[in-house]
């Protein structure tokens, strides 16, 4: 009397006869599926939104650092070719220079307006002019360089890896180690208005900040693998993305990052935005405190809030995003770049909630810059594209929802949503298929739906099924959909019994919870053929809860498990036939419960079978109820017990000869006795030496040491049936 409880987390457990409601109503909700050019806020709120518009789409499959002149140039540091790509005021990409490393993972402007250029791997710092042309500014013996900053007086800060050492170089191109970090690489750099470096690190996640005499102190030391990106507001206020680790995956960006340079590099995803075959190892001489840190987090990412006063604490838990780039916008909120989903988050107020701004069309967002005018840029990896935030909300935006699984084919009922138009429009579509993913064999977008009350679904029955909303408007405040629920009827599917356990003869179980009398779980004194408690037909589980095990001759116990893909409500019926016979006999009739026990000894000894019937009538209409059965193994019923037949005592000498044959009509003898004279009992082997026969013949002899008037024989069979004979005999010594 089980039901298999469908995979799906969002399932609403009803039973098949009544229509499943598929509501989408939260943030959560919303976030699975897909936007463009809609925003949604922490309170489930779909609106229009910004347009990520394409400034420039690159070869490259990573951009991974942007800086801006105020002309409004952008340079953009790539992957895998280790080139820097320029996109002038008017929208010309050009490749302003190409390194002979794979990547150009650092840049900063020089007071001049040169680029600073850092490379991986065999890391160099280039300084190239504006005109294009290059040289090698500084060559730390480093293998990564992560991050660059460049101080008032011109000097170049620059984060590298693999041992975590921060170097200074003059604006002569001279410069050294600057602070060791003691982790495996710098990752982050920002300079405060009091000339203080902050720095992040990644294996472990901590924050420093480095005084310019080179003393440092840990602000934060994360949970988490890397401090990947560092912003300093204006009231002193610094912020910090923290990532995990996920090596081997393929969500976060990366490269790699081979020892020799390879003529051809080819590109490669995995989960690691900061290096590739970074291996934590003990050093020497820390710097830093090693107080125990707190284990690592399990999310992807955090944006961490560390005070003037140095208390610092969790922002906002960016859950399966993991956070890239942050922004501070003059209002004092956040804009956050993050992967998988290449989504721009907005994260604002006190406690801080995040509105999904918006959809940058590719996999991660690895940067973003504001300009002085207030524009917002973002480079993405993944593939590679420059896009700008628009600063006024799209006029049409789409929404396409998550795939909904129904199980099996659904008969689709009606959609309806709650929306404010607010002088726009709401429509929404529905298209159906029958594969996980909407491919060329879905259906086409139905008509649209205009009527939010609800309107039958058009689309084919299939199962799955997926709905797309397309807001318009020109006037703020535009409209705001709140929520789409859909419904459905899941075609009834056949229950199954899948397995039928046939427990020992005489092996029953008490009832659990009991009261009074013992009483045996699944047995009830009943020959009509009906289940005796009509009212227990109630909750389906998935096993029935056994009691203490005890023995009850002539009782037949039965325990079996049955699944319904519907999580519809079972009844059993349990059948019986003898072996030979073609025709089943019904036992009992719409049992609750998956256990029974049967009284064999209202019926023939012999060899049986039974069969259990689950039908999930309970739940459907006649008309498509549906009924699934399973037959046991073999068992054999035997009440009778053995027969004894004894021949004659013989005598021979001073020894006294007695032999007897025990037979049986159904199961073997499986344990033969003898007792003088209500002695003690000894257990007497058959002449072939194993009682594994429903036949066996035995002997005993008697010494003259041994006196007895009567020989009392006991033999038991393998169901526990006992029979006794007694032979009259006289032995004297």
């Amino acid at each position: 009397m089980t039901a298999l409880v469908l995979a799906a987390a969002a399932w609403i457990g009803v039973a098949a006869a009544a229509p499943t409601f598929w509501t989408v109503a939260t943030q959560t909700d919303f976030l699975k599926g897909d936007v463009e050019d809609l925003s949604i806020d922490s309170d489930g709120r779909i609106f229009l939104g910004p347009t990520a518009s394409l400034l420039a789409e690159t070869a490259a499959p990573f951009l991974w650092r942007i800086v801006t002149a105020a002309d409004g140039t952008i340079w953009a540091g790539s992957g895998n070719e280790g080139q820097v790509l320029k996109v002038a005021p008017d929208g010309t990409l050009t490749t302003f220079f190409d390194s002979p490393e794979l990547a150009v993972h650092a840049l900063a402007l020089a007071p001049n307006g040169d680029v600073y250029v850092g490379t991986s791997p065999d890391g160099r710092i280039y300084h190239v002019a504006a005109d294009g042309t290059s040289r090698t500014f500084f060559e730390p013996g480093a293998k990564y360089i992560w991050a660059m900053v460049v101080d008032q007086k011109g000097n170049v800060f620059a984060a590298t890896g693999d041992k975590g050492v921060i170097y200074r170089i003059s604006p002569d191109g001279k410069g050294g180690p600057f602070y060791s970090t003691n982790t495996s690489n710098a990752v982050s750099l920002a300079i405060a208005p009091s000339g203080d470096l902050i720095a992040g690190t990644e294996s472990p996640g901590r924050l420093f900040r480095i005084d310019q005499a080179g003393k440092g102190f840990v602000l934060l030391d994360s949970p988490y693998r890397e401090i990947h990106a560092v912003r300093l507001a204006p009231d002193g206020i610094i912020y910090a993305a923290a990532v995990n680790d996920a090596s081997g995956g393929a969500d976060r960006p990366a490269e790699r990052i081979t020892p020799e340079p390879p003529t051809q590099p080819v590109p490669s995803i995995s989960t690691e935005i900061t290096a590739i075959a970074v291996v934590d190892s003990p050093v020497q001489g820390a710097a830093t405190p090693t107080t125990p840190r707190s284990p690592r987090r399990t999310g992807r990412g955090a944006i961490y809030r560390i005070l003037p006063d140095g208390l610092w604490d969790v922002m906002w838990d960016s859950g399966d995003d993991a956070p890239f780039d942050i922004v501070i916008e003059p209002s004092g909120s956040l804009l956050v770049g993050t992967g998988s989903e290449g989504k721009i988050f907005r994260v604002s107020g006190e406690p801080a909630r995040a509105t999904l701004l918006a959809r940058a069309g590719a996999r991660q967002v690895t940067a973003l810059w504001r300009e002085p005018s207030g524009r917002i840029i973002g480079a993405a990896s993944n593939p590679g594209k420059l896009f700008a935030l628009s600063s006024a909300p799209a006029q049409t935006g789409t929404y396409d929802s998550d795939v909904r699984d129904a199980g099996t084919v659904a008969s689709w009922g009606v959609i309806r949503w709650r929306a404010a138009v607010n002088g726009g429009r709401v429509e929404v579509f529905t298209r159906t298929g029958n594969t996980s993913t909407p491919d060329e064999t879905w259906s086409a977008w139905s008509k649209a739906y205009t009527n939010a009350d609800g309107e039958q679904i058009a689309s084919p029955n299939a199962r799955y099924v997926q709905w797309r909303a397309v807001l318009s408007g020109s006037a703020a405040p535009g409209p705001v959909l709140t929520s789409v629920t859909t419904a459905y009827l899941p075609r009834n599917l056949r229950p199954e019994v899948t397995s039928i356990t046939v427990h020992p003869p005489g092996t029953v179980f008490q009832r659990p919870f009991s009261t009074g009398e013992m009483e045996i779980a699944g047995f009830e004194d009943s020959t009509d053929g009906r289940a005796p408690n009509q009212a227990a037909q109630a909750q389906v589980q998935q096993s029935p809860p056994l009691g203490r095990r005890m023995y009850q001759k002539g009782l037949q116990t039965f325990v079996w498990r049955a699944e319904d893909a519907n999580d519809d409500r079972l009844q059993f019926d349990v059948f019986y036939r003898a072996e030979g016979e073609t025709s089943w006999r019904p036992l009992r009739r719409a049992l609750s419960d998956s256990i029974f026990v049967w009284d064999t000894t209202s019926v023939p000894d012999g060899t049986y079978f039974v069969k259990v019937a689950a039908s999930d009538a309970l739940s459907n209409s006649p008309a498509t109820a549906l009924a699934g059965e399973l037959e046991s193994t073999s068992f054999d019923v035997d009440n009778t017990p053995p027969r004894i037949e004894i021949q004659p005592a013989r005598r021979t000498g001073g020894r006294t000869t007695i032999e007897f044959v025990v037979t049986d009509a159904q199961s073997p003898v499986l344990r033969v006795e003898y007792s003088l004279d209500a002695s003690r009992w000894r257990v007497v082997y058959p002449k072939d030496g194993i009682p594994d026969s429903r036949r066996e013949e035995f002997e005993v002899t008697l010494d003259e040491s041994e006196s007895a008037r009567n020989v009392i024989i006991r033999a038991t069979d393998a169901m526990n049936n006992i029979a006794t004979a007694v032979a009259e005999v006289r032995t004297a010594k």
